[in-house]
């Protein structure tokens, strides 16, 4: 008899001391700050540093196509119009996101530096997440630019005037700061216990916020509030400017004055169409293709975050007269 309580006595020891151990494990998994590990290309991972040179080719052209279509217009008089001061503030987020996500796509690359702490990875995605809502709202400007050159040419100069632009700058940043910050204070009290592993080079919102093993509808909800706050505002805002915009260059008697005008919005429609197509493709990819590859994923994020800023100096300088002349005259003159 004294045996088996002896034996039971031990057996509920050993459970207590097990749950214990069990709860401890849980609590270093859940209560310390959680480290993150970045993905580069799955699958090619022997291949990382070659794959590097396309992607420095990459960054180099997005810094130094942008940073010319910002020297040009800071510095030319000519230059100083509504229509490129919206350019420069395309320019200048346009660096911002390839400058967010260099640091660490190079770094896995290079050296297969990984690992990134939720601090680090908060503040990465203020600047990436940030700099997309601030391209959003440009593109928005720059339609209602070339809604009032086309509907109004009369009163341009009058309704975008330096102050007024200055103004929707101002705003484009406010709306930035109100929806990003709230949303990346929300991380903050998650508890992440899985392995924290992400898909990407860099921290994104839904990447991050699938790691989670709390409650999350706050965090989701607040998304969802910030979505329909940038892309399901701008999207209609852009749509519209271009459907006012075709009613009245219709009403043009002549097909040469039509096609002038028409000329003068196809640098803005390419910036819009490979700033939209790739994150609502990323956000199909995302929500509904979890079962694709997961190199795919990889290359959707690159594309979604690497095609603006490289394309659209590309798209400005080919198709945008004055800023060529300037970008070929510093070529020349040196």
């Amino acid at each position: 008899m004294g045996l088996q309580k002896s034996q039971i006595m031990s057996s509920i020891v050993r459970t207590n001391a097990t749950n214990l151990q069990n709860m401890e494990t849980l609590s270093n998994l859940t209560s310390t700050f959680p480290t993150f590990l970045l993905t580069g290309i799955p699958g090619l991972e022997s291949a990382h540093a070659w794959i590097s040179i396309p992607f420095c080719c990459l960054y180099a052209i997005a810094l130094s196509g942008n940073s010319m279509i910002l020297f040009a217009i800071i510095t030319q008089q000519s230059l100083h119009e509504p229509m490129y001061y919206f350019l420069s503030m395309l320019s200048a987020t346009d660096l911002g996101l390839a400058v967010s996500t260099m640091s660490t796509t190079l770094a896995i690359l290079w050296f297969n530096a990984r690992e990134i702490s939720l601090d680090s990875c908060i503040i990465q995605m203020f600047f990436l997440h940030g700099f997309t809502v601030m391209e959003s709202g440009v593109l928005v400007g720059m339609a209602f630019d070339r809604y009032v050159a086309v509907c109004d040419p009369l009163r341009y100069t009058t309704i975008l005037t330096k102050s007024r632009i200055l103004q929707m700058g101002t705003v484009m940043i406010i709306r930035t700061v109100v929806l990003i910050v709230p949303l990346l204070l929300l991380l903050k009290p998650l508890y992440f216990c899985r392995a924290n592993v992400l898909s990407h080079s860099y921290c994104y919102h839904p990447d991050v916020i699938k790691l989670a093993c709390s409650d999350t509808r706050a965090n989701n909800i607040c998304g969802l509030i910030d979505l329909i706050l940038t892309t399901g505002v701008d999207t209609p805002c852009i749509v519209t400017s271009y459907i006012l915009i075709i009613r009245s260059v219709l009403g043009m008697a002549s097909p040469k004055e039509q096609h002038k005008v028409f000329s003068t919005c196809i640098s803005h429609i390419g910036a819009v169409a490979i700033f939209y197509i790739p994150m609502v493709s990323l956000s199909l990819v995302h929500r509904y293709g979890r079962s694709a590859p997961k190199v795919v994923h990889s290359m959707m994020a690159n594309v979604y975050l690497l095609l603006p800023p490289v394309l659209n100096p590309i798209i400005y300088s080919i198709k945008t007269k004055q800023i060529r002349k300037v970008i070929l005259s510093l070529f020349l003159t040196k």
